[in-house]
């Protein structure tokens, strides 16, 4: 597990001496496109008597030959933006742009200077500006303003994009690819940027709403074309390789990866309480170990204990019958962590990735996966991520009927759960949910560490118990020779429930199992779980190493198969605002030892839903050749018949 870097402070005062520069660029500066297109926009109009600041500026930085400008027919962002609307006087939301804009500015400048300190630019501009760069740096030189460039634009638009998140509404704006990204030098870079910002906002921001929607999808879509830029760039290592941070804004700044704001989202659910929540014992049970396992998670050394020692489930997918209980699990768990959070003080995040995420523009779809993965992976929020639906969201690869959306989306999920740079930090959970999880491709459907059967109401109590809990208490029909809710009892029915996976239930399993115990005799020792093991990979090719992998996890949550006291959520003190080592400490005091029987059950749990997906998925495939086959017989024969 790779180590965190330590974050250095970029001084206030750094920043604020660049606050200048910042005003007089947004004043306006003169630029001639070079590889973006110039679309035909009105020109700024502004009342006589608005004053919109300097209009000249001239860089500071040396070594650096900049052009002076600020003829009234250049780029003038800052009447640009006070001119959405048709008002002569500013709005908040206006306001509120333009200082993000100044500070975001001002943030990308002071930074690279850190850079060019860092690197030895500075006294490569210094010889420049003098004349005496010898020629053989010239190359070095080059190399090191074009890294610089491309530190600033990211800078700028991260920035510019956290410090204006607040401000984000419903409104949407599609730009487009960003183009004008320059480098040559800072300067020209940054007038590149903000000409092309300044263009976008002419198009598009009608209002304020789409004004400050138009502002955050240039950022974003700013940040994304330089790190692409930046991945492949010489000499960017004293950026990609440090972390800073701005204390004034709690701006967080590593490389190239946008930062995201430490706040979470005002949830609108109707929350369920774990007594709601009738059957899925073993699902249930899961669910709300989970939700106090994120809470162990350390928020100064930004890792989990339980992701550390091994128990913590990081992806997991719930299939079950429409009307299981699936919605129901969801609004369980993120009510108990909204409530945990709360008085814990800290932030909490929710979020649903659904159909709506899918979109008709090439690119848009990968991008909403990607912002709903980084949203909810933020090491400063406690996470939880939802797929609802998972197989109408994600396409499986080969599929034709598939779209380009969902095959996007399926490779942005498949990378982000269990790709070459995925940290789990133990600070938040994604759970994939569906109804027909066969059709769920199946390298992403083995990217589930664990896997929680949503099966519902099961035995005579359980239906009851639903019926009671749903009429409510507004009746006098009376209860009957009935224990209400005693099923429900966790501990007893959770036991029930892993010991009914002491054999499998599916037959093509069963079959598996049957024929090895008689082999081997009882599954007792690693070889003889080794043959078992491999006699599932024979029946099913499908079951490859990935799976054992998931099978161990799932071991190791069951070692930590133990409840975190309900009070150590209640009094923070008591546990959660202790130090990581401490934490750790006493987790590790109640984890459990491993047993055969743990592994055997979750052997059969596992493959129980692997055989479970492969027979539907081959009942469905076999189900569309037939209708295939019997479309081709009727075409046939009517066309034998036309021909007659």
């Amino acid at each position: 597990m790779s180590a965190l870097r330590d974050e250095m402070e970029l001084r206030e005062e750094a920043i604020r001496a660049h606050y200048a520069a910042a005003a007089a660029m947004l004043a306006g500066f003169d630029h001639a496109p070079r590889l973006a297109r110039a679309a035909e926009v009105a020109p700024v109009e502004r009342s006589s008597g608005i004053v919109t600041g300097a209009r000249r500026f001239r860089s500071t930085t040396p070594g650096l030959v900049t052009r002076s400008v600020a003829r009234p027919e250049g780029v003038q962002l800052a009447a640009r933006v006070q001119a959405v609307g048709g008002d002569d006087l500013p709005t908040p939301a206006q306001a509120a742009v333009l200082q993000a804009l100044r500070r975001a500015l001002a943030i990308a400048l002071a930074l690279g200077e850190a850079f060019a300190e860092a690197t030895g630019l500075r006294e490569l501009k210094q010889a420049n500006l003098e004349g005496r760069l010898p020629e053989i740096r010239r190359a070095e030189f080059g190399e090191l303003l074009a890294a610089e460039s491309l530190v600033v634009l990211s800078v700028f638009g991260n920035a510019t994009a956290f410090l204006l998140a607040p401000q984000a509404a419903e409104a949407t704006v599609e730009i487009g690819e960003v183009e004008e990204v320059l480098t040559d030098n800072p300067s020209l870079a940054l007038y590149g940027a903000l000409w092309e910002l300044d263009q976008d906002i002419a198009l598009h921001g009608a209002d304020d709403g789409r004004l400050v929607a138009t502002v955050l999808a240039y950022a974003e879509a700013l940040m994304e074309k330089v790190r692409a830029r930046g991945e492949g760039a010489a000499r960017t290592a004293a950026f990609t390789g440090a972390a800073w941070r701005i204390e004034a804004d709690d701006l967080p700044i590593a490389g190239f990866a946008p930062a995201r704001k430490a706040r979470g989202s005002t949830l609108v659910m109707q929350f369920k309480k774990p007594q709601e929540v009738v059957g899925n014992h073993i699902a249930k049970y899961q669910a709300m170990r989970l939700a106090k396992m994120l809470m162990a998670y350390d928020f100064t050394r930004k890792m989990n204990p339980f992701a550390e020692l091994g128990g913590f489930i990081f992806t997991f997918m719930g299939d079950g019958a429409p009307g299981t209980g699936k919605t129901t699990l969801i609004q369980m768990m993120a009510g108990l962590l909204n409530d945990y959070c709360k008085g814990a003080g800290y932030p909490f995040r929710y979020q649903n990735f659904g159909i709506d995420n899918i979109d008709s523009y090439q690119g848009k779809s990968g991008q909403n996966a990607k912002a709903f993965i980084q949203n909810v992976m933020d090491p400063a929020v406690i996470g939880f991520g939802t797929v609802d639906d998972i197989d109408q969201i994600a396409g499986k690869r080969g599929d034709r009927q598939s779209s380009a959306g969902q095959q996007e989306v399926t490779a942005v999920l498949m990378e982000a759960f269990a790709g070459a740079n995925t940290m789990v930090r133990g600070n938040c959970t994604f759970g994939m949910f569906s109804n027909f999880p066969e059709n769920v491709d199946d390298a992403l459907r083995q990217r589930a560490g664990a896997r929680f059967l949503v099966d519902g109401p099961q035995t005579r109590e359980d239906y009851i118990d639903i019926l009671a809990l749903l009429l409510g208490k507004k009746h006098d029909i009376p209860l009957g020779s009935h224990d209400l809710f005693a099923a429900q009892e966790i501990k007893r029915a959770v036991a029930n429930s892993f010991q009914s996976h002491n054999r499998p239930a599916e037959a093509g399993l069963v079959a598996v199992f049957d024929a090895v115990s008689e082999r081997v005799g009882p599954l007792d020792t690693l070889a003889k779980l080794g043959t078992y093991l491999k006699a599932i990979q024979e029946a099913d090719p499908r079951f490859t190493g990935r799976a054992i992998k998931n099978i161990t996890d799932a071991v190791k949550v069951r070692a930590m198969d133990f409840e975190l006291p309900d009070a150590w959520m209640e009094n923070p003190d008591l546990f959660l605002f202790k130090d990581y080592d401490t934490k750790a400490a006493m987790i590790a005091e109640l984890r459990r030892p491993v047993t055969v029987e743990m592994v055997v059950q979750e052997i059969n749990r596992y493959a129980d839903s692997e055989f479970r997906y492969a027979d539907k998925s081959d009942a469905v495939a076999i189900d569309a050749m037939v209708r295939d086959m019997t479309r081709a017989e009727e075409a046939k024969r009517r066309y034998l018949e036309g021909r007659g």
